[in-house]
């Protein structure tokens, strides 16, 4: 979904020096076997059909201590098919933080002849998928009405920090593992499972999240690292708990774009004619949205749940289409008349409401990441102000993208400083200018930090994730994976409409 300070000193630095080696002691072999485990498990599946196999590796809970409490990373790796050409192991990781053994088959798809060329490896981060779990037991619509609701008014700001407050506290019986759920010890882990594979170094593709874990790695083990691309980068210093405070401006820019395609389809969706007319629609939601909960259905949608339903992901005609309908729905609820929801809109107001707890989703494994990468303000007031001093210039997103979290109530608090990422090391940083979820500029910021990047730019593009996409993105994603040729410069090229 769209989207801890004060530990002390002396552990800070007892595990900031244990940055350029994993554990005193070698990884060891991994047994390799069968990826599915009964006929619910369709990533096994998947991965069973492209012919990988998958292991576990136990890895240190904490790196400052390896001998002490071992927890399991679980691996998918296919192996290069023309080995005459082999060029290594590639780590594809699919962001999130989430599974990622999937991964694997996500790069055979995008780019099939470079793949054939390495030993893919997918690998679910430490608390994730089939890696040792941690599930705070969060159910289901406590954790969205939180992230996925705005908070533009005192009664819906406190209803949140109530719910911050309980989903915080059903994590603390696992205060002892919190602090470890960092990116900084994923980046350990990833270190590990290299050695374990035998290989001197790693190339690696990570969109989103995976962008800022490469970057960590880059910066903690140089020396093990090959070719990097890093697509839709987060910037160096802004993931954590509130990664998502700088993306309202993105968030309005990408919904633009959306009402200019839309404009040029009024006939088919009659939100207007002009670009002008489709956000004063969009405006009109809003504002009686304030006065009155919109009826879709048997659903109700009020002004904090808003904003939620008008994100975009991506600037595709099918996806631009289903969200044109969505809104044509919120339109016509918000003149007075009956609706029904899109299934899409239904599926999502289904999750809004479900009380269960789904495990895969990761929702206590995310959150324990991001509160362990960064501290959090403890003090509810300061997102409060935060969100009404950028309310006139962020009257939509603003509300959502400045919300309060778990981490403000969070019962551990890191126990590192956040990675500063400053290296020299090549990478390739894929971006999109129109980018609504790790919005431009942090990009740019990334592409700096790492002095020896190349950054390619699809300009004019409203995407999260660009590759695969365009001859001129695929072209140079390939050649880099493929041959190691990174640009002699930056590029850019123009989005696909």
């Amino acid at each position: 979904m769209r989207k801890t300070l004060a530990a002390a000193l002396a552990a800070t630095m007892t595990i900031t020096t244990a940055t350029t080696s994993t554990a005193t002691t070698r990884a060891p072999a991994l047994d390799w076997h069968g990826c599915s485990t009964g006929s619910a498990d369709e990533v096994g599946r998947q991965l069973d059909a492209v012919g990988a196999q998958c292991a576990e590796l136990q890895v240190p809970l904490d790196y400052a201590h390896p001998a002490r409490r071992q927890i399991t990373v679980a691996i998918a790796r296919r192996l290069a098919t023309d080995r005459p050409h082999r060029q290594g192991t590639l780590v594809v990781n699919v962001g999130g933080p989430e599974a990622s053994r999937q991964g694997v088959n996500v790069f055979l798809e995008a780019s099939p002849k470079v793949a054939a060329t390495y030993d893919l490896v997918g690998i679910d981060p430490r608390f994730f998928g089939r890696s040792t779990p941690l599930e705070c037991d969060w159910p289901t619509n406590r954790y969205l009405n939180l992230v996925q609701f705005g908070t533009p008014d005192r009664a819906s700001f406190e209803h949140s920090v109530s719910l911050a407050k309980d989903l915080a506290g059903r994590c603390a019986p696992y205060a002892e593992v919190l602090p470890f759920a960092s990116t900084r010890n994923i980046a350990r882990d990833l270190d590990r499972v290299r050695e374990a594979l035998g290989e001197r170094r790693i190339s690696f593709l990570g969109w989103s999240y995976g962008t800022y874990l490469g970057a960590v790695y880059l910066q903690l083990f140089p020396g093990n690292s090959d070719r990097f691309v890093l697509d839709s980068s987060h910037g160096p210093d802004s993931y954590g708990p509130r990664w998502t405070r700088e993306t309202a401006s993105a968030d309005a820019g990408a919904l633009a774009d959306w009402a200019a395609w839309v404009a040029r389809r009024n006939s088919e969706y009659g939100l207007g004619t002009t670009k002008a007319r489709v956000l004063a629609a969009v405006d009109h939601i809003a504002r009686v949205a304030k006065r009155r909960p919109l009826a879709v259905g048997t659903h109700r949608v009020d002004a904090a749940m808003l904003p939620g339903l008008l994100l975009t992901v991506a600037d595709t005609d099918e996806l631009y289409g289903e969200f044109s309908a969505q809104v044509r729905v919120l339109r016509d609820a918000a003149d007075g008349l009956v609706v029904t929801p899109t299934a899409t809109q239904d599926e999502r107001f289904g999750l809004y409401e479900l009380g269960e707890v789904i495990p895969e989703f990761g929702f206590s494994a995310t959150n324990a990441n991001q509160c362990a990468d960064r501290a959090a303000p403890r003090d509810p007031e300061v997102y409060y102000r935060d969100i009404r001093a950028h309310l006139a210039t962020e009257p939509l997103y603003g509300p959502l993208a400045r919300h309060i979290t778990p981490c403000a109530f969070w019962p551990t608090s890191p126990v590192e400083q956040p990675t500063v990422i400053d290296n020299n090391r090549p990478a390739l940083i894929v971006s999109a200018t129109g980018d609504p979820a790790t919005p431009y500029p942090g990009q740019l910021a990334m592409h700096q930090a790492l002095k020896g990047s190349r950054q390619l730019t699809v300009t004019g593009a409203y995407r999260h994730g660009v590759f695969p996409y365009s001859p001129c993105v695929d072209d140079t994603v390939n050649r880099y994976l493929g041959e190691g040729a990174l640009p002699a410069g930056d590029l850019s090229c123009r989005g696909q409409r």
